[in-house]
């Protein structure tokens, strides 16, 4: 059979990482495939002399390389929206299959770039645009076809889990650890993306399309970073038995699905509570197989790369074996996506962990009991903290609530004559089956 001809558009990180991996695994990933993939193209604007790029083309008309005839594969790594949704489209309208690691592109473009590769009978291929070198796509998309997923739950952004991790090791505040990982080159200048959620909204986007077969809906996702939690909350999460952890956590319920990124307590003894440093995970609960955890580098030229890569093989195995290139898998996994409302983020139900500080006056926990009693809301644990100058720290974990109950409550709470300061809310999830 005749090469498979590839062109890769961006040579940064991801871009260099897989562009080195089809040159040094070239032999092994012809004997997987049954064909050659030749690398025709490269996008970039500025030179590589540290790559080997004998005998490919360099150009940083990436339009123009969409549109080549030498061209079966177009592999997006730019990043961005703009100028990668036009690209893609330009490829897909020429017949290009498409492979990206632009989770941004998809959450905010997905539907319609998806639509026009199903009209154009090709595919896009994503693994690598969540979760890294965890193959988590793959795992909803294929190896839980046989489930019904209930919920997921995702440490899917390094950089707040390495923040976390720092803050609870060391007792180091937000601000400090922040401005290592940018040293460090875990986190950008702006690291809004990362720390307020935004990134990770946008690969449980994707996730939660695949898990429940519904369109993408980016903008309908309750969004919360990490910028407030102090290294008290996690001093005192730490003495109750818990960690807290940065989750996307998708989840169905009686009217409809939830989606949300926010802080969230979990029990310690959870092993995705033990989730460490740069790395991520995706806890995934199902019937009949119940829950399963994976676990690996979310980030990286190899991990990266060897998603990019795994998602040309399976192109080129498409190709090769099948009439046409559309592929037997459906981008979302299901034939056809179900119109399942998503909730707004006052519907939602969970427990919490509130933080109040206080004066020290007679019957003020009484008080605040009494509201949380009065709003239904039911007191799993209560600690009173050591005072902190001239205020009482008081720590309350409370059963499963409505959003928009706890949102009364705390709004009673804090207008308390005896309450300083902002009461710290952070949600809380036990992730059992």
């Amino acid at each position: 059979m005749k090469p498979v001809r590839l062109a890769i558009l961006g040579l940064g990180t991801v871009g260099a990482g897989a562009l080195k991996l089809l040159q040094e695994n070239a032999a092994e990933i012809q004997r997987r495939t049954g064909r050659e993939i030749q690398i025709t193209y490269v996008g970039t604007r500025r030179p590589r002399p540290d790559l080997n790029l004998e005998g490919i083309k360099q150009s940083a008309d990436l339009l123009e390389i969409a549109r080549q005839d030498d061209v079966d594969v177009v592999v997006e790594v730019i990043g961005g929206i703009h100028p990668a949704y036009e690209v893609v489209m330009e490829a897909i309208k020429h017949g290009k299959q498409v492979v990206t690691a632009n989770k941004a592109l998809l959450a905010k473009h997905g539907n319609e770039l998806f639509k026009a590769a199903d009209a154009n009978n090709v595919q896009i291929m994503y693994e690598s645009a969540v979760a890294g070198g965890i193959p988590i796509i793959k795992v909803l998309r294929e190896g839980l076809s046989a489930n019904r997923i209930e919920w997921l739950a995702g440490i899917i952004n390094g950089t707040g889990n390495f923040i976390l991790t720092e803050m609870r090791d060391k007792g180091r505040a937000f601000a400090d650890v922040l401005k290592e990982a940018q040293d460090l080159g875990y986190a950008e200048a702006d690291p809004t993306f990362d720390v307020e959620g935004i990134d990770a909204a946008h690969k449980l986007t994707l996730l939660a399309s695949i898990a429940f077969g519904i369109p993408l809906q980016f903008d309908k996702v309750y969004t919360e970073g990490i910028s407030k939690v102090t290294a008290q909350d996690v001093k005192y999460a730490e003495e109750l038995g818990y960690r807290i952890k940065h989750l996307g956590i998708a989840r169905r319920a009686a009217k409809g699905v939830e989606l949300r990124v926010h802080p969230t307590l979990i029990p310690e003894d959870q092993l995705i509570a033990n989730v460490n440093g740069v790395m991520n995970a995706v806890l995934v609960n199902a019937t009949p197989v119940g829950s399963t955890l994976y676990y690996g580098a979310g980030a990286g030229a190899g991990p990266t790369a060897s998603a990019v890569v795994a998602d040309v093989v399976d192109i080129v195995r498409d190709i090769s074996y099948t009439e046409d290139g559309a592929g037997t898998i459906p981008h979302f996994a299901f034939e056809n996506l179900a119109d399942m409302p998503i909730l707004s983020s006052e519907e939602m139900v969970t427990g919490y962990y509130l933080r109040v500080h206080v004066e020290d006056q007679t019957g003020v926990l009484a008080k605040i009991t009494t509201i949380l009693s009065e709003k239904g809301i039911g007191v799993d644990a209560i600690m009173q903290q050591t005072r902190l100058k001239d205020l009482i720290p008081i720590v309350i974990l409370t059963d499963p609530i409505t959003e928009s109950k706890m949102n009364e409550a705390v709004a009673e709470i804090q207008a308390l004559p005896a309450v300083r300061d902002e009461v710290a809310r952070i949600r809380l999830e036990a992730l059992d089956s």
